[in-house]
């Protein structure tokens, strides 16, 4: 599950990064926008909810399990 969650959050960082690039290329010298762009942040929001659940899944049937500060302390 470790990796999976690695995967997602690279793919999603490769998505902004795209979404980026598309920004800044398209347009340019009178070409006219295509949807690349909105389709690179469609793929991104897309891979955020598919990790969100996925964790939630991964929660639920005892896959992964929350760390960190004990309560109290």
């Amino acid at each position: 599950m470790k990796y999976f969650i690695g995967i997602a959050f690279l793919g999603i960082l490769a998505a902004l990064a795209a979404a980026g690039v598309f920004m800044m290329r398209d347009g340019r010298d009178g070409k006219s926008k295509g949807g690349n762009m909105m389709r690179a942040l469609a793929v991104r929001v897309g891979l955020s909810l598919l990790l969100f659940a996925c964790i939630l899944i991964g929660y639920w049937a005892g896959w992964i399990h929350p760390t960190g500060i004990p309560i109290g302390r």
